[in-house]
């Protein structure tokens, strides 16, 4: 049974000596669709490179941006530089046309940890972990909920999950990791 989940919170969920579950703290996210000839402009914007293939990320300070697609981005970034990001897209608008939306309500993150934090994922997510570098992000499903799988580390996750399907992921982790905790 799903439980109501505060997700305005940043907390642990679930922790035992395998592998630990957090709720992160919320940031300002955008989803960003350009096409080819206006990726220049942007990246001068944002003040990084964005990144061109699948998967690839582009950290600089506390801004990562995520390439999704040919021409779509996921920028995630502290809740105090939101304005900012905006207000530099839109400065840039007329001369590199493009589609930036926030999305900050829409979505929350999960972070698994611990030497067992890929047999947890495998509960859930069909994909092959070994094959996703660390340092990269997909999008995938988990247990049938759309997701974005990011690999920090080589025991080291995250799940940016929308809102409505949380609670019932972070029900399934906090089950697993109890499960694993008992091995």
């Amino acid at each position: 049974m799903t439980a109501h989940v505060d997700l305005n919170m940043a907390r642990t969920l679930a922790k035992s000596s395998a592998v630990s579950v957090e709720l992160l703290p919320l940031v300002a996210r955008f989803s960003l669709r350009a096409g080819t000839s206006e990726q220049a402009a942007l990246s001068k914007a944002l003040g990084l490179a964005l990144p061109t293939k699948i998967g690839q990320c582009a950290r600089k300070n506390k801004l990562e941006v995520l390439c999704l697609g040919p021409d779509e981005w996921s920028i995630l970034a502290p809740e105090d530089q939101a304005v900012k990001i905006t207000d530099a897209c839109e400065a840039i608008y007329a001369k590199a046309p493009h589609s930036l939306t926030e999305v900050s309500d829409r979505e929350i993150a999960v972070q698994i940890t611990g030497v067992k934090a890929t047999d947890l994922m495998t509960i859930g997510c069909p994909r092959d972990l070994d094959l996703l570098p660390v340092g990269e992000a997909r999008r995938t499903i988990f247990d049938g909920v759309s997701a974005v799988l990011w690999r920090d580390g080589a025991d080291e996750y995250r799940l940016d999950l929308w809102r409505s399907f949380a609670p019932h992921v972070i029900s399934l982790l906090e089950t697993g990791c109890t499960e694993l905790a008992a091995e």
